[in-house]
């Protein structure tokens, strides 16, 4: 299984990254599967965060800096200082926002707790981002067709989508790591919204509830789709667990 979280070994600071910090403290917190890289700059009230994908690797920074920019109006998300790309590789600078990571030592040691906030966190990102205005799409066809021209063999049959059951703004990857908690447990922020676009609600709820089991130990599915405010839908969820998998 690739690896997600926080560095496991000192990890290069490229030269662009090292700049932007300008002589602050420069901290590696975050490495994801595809070799992406999330660095802290500065420290208290003046905290930056940088993400670096090498160039022909890792996520689409500009496309996020996008999507974070149309949505900060009107949820907490991070707000955009700057974003560019040269030969090396790709940037995107945000605000730091208050919050700890929902699976940082102390959430994990209170999974209860933890996943409360996550599907109250969800839900509140449904309900305020305004799908009647969203101009992206994180669409099942889109999806697929993104994924096949990646080279990945999708399935045909999953384009037999279950009837759509509320269509939102859906976070794109709703997973625990992507929620900021309060000191008092309720959710605070979210970020990483590379893929942000409208859907079914189920294609985030199929994901929110199945990383619980990776992050906080088995039982805890059911648990977030009652904070979230809905009762489990076996056929979506497992439909769009298998669509993550396969895209």
């Amino acid at each position: 299984m690739l690896y997600s979280g926080p560095p496991t070994a000192p990890v290069p600071v490229p030269p662009r990254i090292a700049a932007l910090a300008g002589g602050r403290p420069l901290v590696p917190v975050w490495e994801n599967e595809s070799g992406g890289l999330t660095f802290r700059i500065g420290e208290g009230e003046e905290t930056l965060f940088a993400k670096w994908a090498a160039a022909g690797s890792g996520p689409d920074l500009a496309a996020e800096a996008e999507r974070l920019v149309w949505a900060v109006p009107f949820t907490p998300v991070p707000r955009v200082l700057e974003h560019g790309s040269d030969a090396d590789g790709s940037w995107l600078v945000t605000v730091g926002l208050p919050g700890e990571n929902a699976v940082s030592p102390r959430w994990r040691a209170d999974p209860g707790g933890a996943v409360r906030a996550l599907g109250e966190g969800l839900r509140a990102l449904h309900d305020q981002l305004p799908a009647a205005e969203c101009p992206f799409s994180w669409s099942v066809p889109d999806r697929v067709e993104r994924a096949r021209r990646e080279g990945v063999d999708v399935p045909d049959g999953l384009l037999q989508t279950p009837p759509v059951d509320r269509f939102v703004v859906c976070h794109g990857d709703a997973c625990a790591p992507n929620t900021l908690l309060a000191d008092d447990g309720s959710w605070s922020a979210h970020v990483d919204l590379g893929s942000l676009g409208l859907a079914d609600r189920w294609a985030d709820l199929a994901v929110a509830s199945a990383n619980t089991v990776g992050n906080y130990g088995p039982g805890w599915e059911d648990a977030l789709l009652e904070a979230y405010g809905v009762t489990p839908d076996r056929q979506r969820l497992a439909y769009y667990r298998s669509l993550w998998r396969a895209t």
